[in-house]
């Protein structure tokens, strides 16, 4: 007899080893149909799974949280086999699930070019209504070797080569395409439905550009054509914010290939960054941050002794002075430690906040080097808490605060909280992270918050904290985070004298609220579509006469309103007042000011908004309060 309970505590007895799917179909045609797969004493395995034991069971179904990778993973074998029936002699190697979908890479006599992915969905959806079966089957290492071999598939046979001849592999085969796989996938081809083959691209055997040159094809799959649809409808209005495109049309910053991942900042580019340091800086003052600025270039020595030497220095950029190697700093942390090592501190001094905007660098691949958003040279508006333990829950919980301000008042309002737990290359002992660990989730808890934990994806360092921003169009950016770390302080030597006179190692709370400057203007600009709020807009208003008799006017307006702070523009060009209209409409100003001679005689303003909204004319007095309430940080 075997005994399985399902998650609302009931049981089912079998009289003899019963399949996920015969549970099912035990509890109604309805489950039976819907099922996807199972999880089994937590672990998820396809719908042929036979439970031989008692144990715990989960059917997962569409509305299960493992449904939407199931469904891309089978998604992608069926465009392999979609690619070999209509290509023969392809040949499938790695084909994973990514964010939004998946990939295959493939090797053939010619590459695939976009012009083929029609054909090839014409060929998934003949596959999906032949509803064939999804079989596992097991295999050694060497039987799977000689199998695919005997497909003429010798990348896949390669693959299967490196892996340890103790393990048993299983395949997947549906009709008569077969492929390596874990698993697990869906019971048939005909639960696959809502999906689209997306790109096309070049990718080496294995990421090595001294071997053969693939084809990798990209694919999206969904649990409803619903979701497509809402997917691919955020993908086109992605494309009309991307801040590459806004950023050349505004002449905010450019890129060149002299300069790879690094930015050239135009003057409109840094009026932004600058209205969001300055206000960065203002929450430094307001939280009890001391600003500080620590070099660009440090010793080796010193990476040695914070462990980055060990754990980052494949992602450092190094040079070389009189026989002594230098790194540029990839964080600032090391630096801030230096400054707090400089004085003996008591412990009633603590904590002790620093704040620096510091310049960071860091050795991206360049093929993930994408505009401003992932780039090479950074600054961050980053910040260190030295403190005692006691101290990290409040401190955590000041900041939590500190940083839903801040993304309120950016226009985000819709921000998640997750918990990045230790990773497999990290420093400091099991206890020192069950401790760190520990803090951050009674910090959380004692805000309120909400959270979801993140294994493996912690610093090597420590575990932290991330703040994760929904943008307009639905959008996940993450962005600042909290960080508890008790290993580097005693690495590089930091102390405090306690209330007994004994020297102790501070907690270092790493903390960034907008994290790298350059990626949070990338998001702003594309969650607003370019149409920045007044506050942060580099031009706020621009000033146009309707004939050279109002010149003087233009710029008496356009000092008067520089001398109130804001940033003007005249515009005394011997143009039609419509065609100013139009092109300052279309470099986004939040306003357009139009003078006459009627507004010269009465001292007043033509209001248009960048929407298309006249607001008819107002005394200049008027418009500049309307401007300072809503400029008003």
């Amino acid at each position: 007899m075997i005994e399985i309970t399902l998650p609302d505590g009931s049981k089912r007895p079998f009289e003899h080893p019963v399949s996920v799917q015969e549970v099912a179909a035990s509890i109604g045609a309805g489950l039976a149909k819907a099922t996807l797969a199972g999880k089994v004493d937590g672990k998820l395995v396809d719908a042929s799974h036979v439970i031989d034991r008692d144990a715990s069971l989960q059917i997962v179904t569409e509305k299960s949280p493992e449904a939407l990778e199931i469904l891309r993973h089978s998604t992608a074998h069926l465009m392999g086999q979609a690619v070999q029936r209509l290509f023969p002699g392809a040949q499938v190697t790695i084909g994973p699930v990514i964010d939004n979908g998946f990939y295959y890479d493939f090797a053939y006599e010619r590459p695939f070019t976009p012009e083929d992915l029609p054909k090839i969905e014409d060929e998934m959806r003949k596959i999906v209504a032949e509803s064939l079966p999804v079989v596992r089957s097991e295999k050694s290492r060497d039987e799977a070797v000689a199998f695919f071999k005997g497909l003429g598939e010798h990348y896949k046979a390669e693959i299967i080569e490196g892996i340890p001849s103790n393990e048993a592999l299983s395949l997947y085969s549906q009709g008569e395409f077969t492929d390596l796989c874990r698993g697990p996938h869906v019971p048939n081809t005909g639960k696959l439905h809502s999906f689209k083959l997306m790109k096309v691209a070049g990718a080496y055997w294995r990421g090595d550009s001294s071997k053969a040159m693939l084809t990798r094809i990209y694919g999206t799959a969904w649990l409803s054509d619903k979701d497509l649809k809402a997917y691919l409808t955020q993908l086109e209005e992605a494309e009309k914010r991307d801040h590459r495109k806004i950023g050349k049309a505004l002449d905010l910053f450019h890129q060149q290939e002299e300069s790879p991942g690094m930015v050239f900042w135009h003057p409109r580019g840094w009026a932004i960054w600058q209205q969001v340091e300055q206000y960065m800086r203002g929450v430094y003052r307001k939280s009890g941050y001391q600003e500080v600025r620590c070099p660009q270039v440090l010793d080796v020595s010193l990476w040695k002794k914070s462990g980055h030497w060990d754990n980052y220095q494949e992602n450092m950029f190094f040079t070389e002075s009189e026989k002594h190697t230098f790194a540029l700093k990839p964080m600032n942390c090391p630096g801030h430690v230096q400054v707090f090592n400089t004085g003996l501190h008591s412990y009633r001094e603590l904590p002790i906040r620093y704040g620096e905007f510091g310049g960071c660098h860091r050795n991206e691949p360049s093929g993930a080097l994408h505009g401003i958003m992932r780039v090479r040279a950074f600054t961050q508006d980053d910040g260190h808490i030295f403190c005692t333990p006691a101290q990290i829950e409040s401190e955590v919980t000041a900041f939590h605060a500190q940083a839903m301000q801040v993304y309120a008042d950016f226009g985000f309002e819709h921000i998640d909280v997750a918990l990045a737990l230790r990773p497999d290359k990290r420093i400091g002992s099991d206890e020192v992270w069950d401790k760190a660990e520990a803090a951050l989730r009674g910090a959380l808890a004692a805000a309120g918050v909400k959270w979801t934990e993140l294994p493996g994806e912690g610093a090597f360092y420590g575990p932290k904290i991330e703040y994760h921003m929904h943008d307009s169009i639905g959008r996940d950016w993450q962005v600042g985070t909290m960080q508890v770390d008790f290993m580097m302080p005693e690495r590089l030597g930091a102390e405090y004298v306690d209330e007994n006179s004994q020297r102790q190692h501070p907690v270092m709370l790493h903390r960034a609220i907008v994290g790298s400057m350059e990626r949070f203007i990338g998001i702003l600009i594309e969650h607003h579509a370019g149409l920045l709020p007044t506050w942060l807009a580099p031009v706020q208003a621009a000033v146009f006469s309707i004939t050279d008799a109002q010149a003087d006017y233009v710029r008496e307006v356009t000092q008067a309103l520089v001398d109130k702070g804001f940033r003007v523009e005249a515009d005394l060009r011997n143009e039609k007042v419509g065609y100013k209209i139009r092109e300052h409409t279309l470099q986004k100003l939040p306003y357009l000011l139009v003078v006459g001679d009627r507004e010269k005689e009465s001292g007043a303003v033509s209001v248009r908004t960048r929407s298309g909204e006249d607001l008819g004319s107002m005394p200049l007095a008027a418009f500049i309060e309307r401007l300072e309430a809503e400029t008003r940080r």
